[in-house]
């Protein structure tokens, strides 16, 4: 044997022991995934669901690859790799939203921050094409860009879309800035800034961020501190902080956010308690009487490793996804499929 060989298997060796002593390993009553997905070249980080509106059975998962020469990437429900963006540099989060409206067409969409190139990025789906001219600066002017974090908002009222973006770094005060999606002309989106609002501790980063369309809210995991709490519409004015909860529930990292929806105002928020392989499970609806107000429902401890994002939905999308699916990022550069029932089940059990 080499040299280089041995030296290699010592590494490894070294690696696997020092992960062993920093990771929560995965408990024997993990719910367990319906699908891995095809393995990514990189880094996997966060997915998003597009639903197919002519055949749910036909809708795809979208997932960051987070690389110097990384993309976005499409898989089918069995978790097939079925299309690639062009190359991203470092591809962080990504979103989806229905209906731009380009050209006089309406035009489903996935966005994603590219990072070290400090600019969000916009793609028609299912094809996953560029239509943004190669992408649009974000946090001009600013000393601190790095842009991690998105979530598209849709305005019930006028179906504006609106993305709402994090970075690695920021003020106390601003650290989120809002761009409304707009027809740049010539088969083209662009984005304005309208908005520049969020508090952030300090402690680590502002990555996870979910909007709720139908209440007209967002969440944003701010770090090892808590998750807070928006109205997610610009055009109201108030940048008043909503709620802030989950400060005590989290091992370390409180990541991910995935909204699930009973109904048009009840359901559940799910929360990637990272560093424990498990999602806290908050009341979508609030406590008590009060919509501000989260109290923990349950702990589902999971598959995933140190899981950074998360994505989910109530809609039927047929095989063993009969009541949704919940998706979520893992080490190993995979991405779980879950069926929703599994995790269903999991919260009944807590409640009782």
């Amino acid at each position: 044997m080499k040299n280089t060989n041995i030296i290699s298997i010592l590494f490894l060796s070294l690696f696997v022991t020092s992960c062993s002593n920093k990771l929560a390993p995965i408990r024997k009553d993990a719910v367990k995934p319906a699908i891995v997905t095809q393995t990514l070249p990189h880094d996997t980080d966060d997915p998003a669901i597009w639903i197919n509106p002519a055949d749910a059975t036909k809708s795809i998962i979208i997932g960051t690859d987070k690389d110097t020469d990384g993309g976005l990437y499409a898989f089918d429900l069995n978790g097939k790799i079925i299309a690639k963006s062009e190359v991203l540099k470092r591809p962080n989060n990504v979103d989806i939203a229905y209906g731009l409206l380009i050209d006089g067409k309406k035009v489903d969409v996935a966005v994603t921050t590219e990072r070290e190139n400090n600019r969000i990025r916009i793609f028609s789906l299912p094809d996953l094409k560029p239509i943004d001219n190669g992408g649009i600066a974000v946090f001009d002017g600013e000393l601190l860009r790095d842009p991690m974090g998105i979530s598209l908002y849709t305005r019930p009222s006028d179906n504006a879309i609106f993305a709402i973006v994090g970075r690695k770094s920021g003020p106390s005060e601003t650290y989120l800035w809002q761009y409304q999606l707009t027809d740049a002309g010539n088969g083209k989106a662009g984005a304005n800034v309208v908005r520049k609002f969020g508090k952030y501790s300090g402690k680590k980063e502002i990555e996870a961020i979910a909007v709720d369309n139908e209440l007209g809210v967002l969440y944003y995991c701010d770090e090892q501190f808590g998750i807070r709490k928006y109205k997610a519409d610009p055009a109201l004015n108030d940048n008043t902080e909503l709620a802030l909860f989950g400060q005590k529930d989290f091992k370390a990292d409180n990541e991910g956010i995935a909204i699930y929806k009973t109904t048009a105002i009840t359901g559940y928020i799910l929360v990637s308690n990272q560093q424990a392989n498990t999602f806290m499970v908050y009341p979508r609806e609030g406590a008590n009487g009060n919509a501000n107000e989260y109290t923990l429902l349950a702990e589902i401890p999971t598959s995933t490793i140190e899981c950074d994002g998360a994505d989910v939905t109530a809609l039927n999308l047929g095989g063993a996804f009969q009541k949704g699916m919940f998706v979520a990022m893992s080490n190993g550069m995979t991405f779980h499929f879950y069926n929703w029932e599994d995790f269903q089940k999991r919260i009944d059990a807590a409640k009782k």
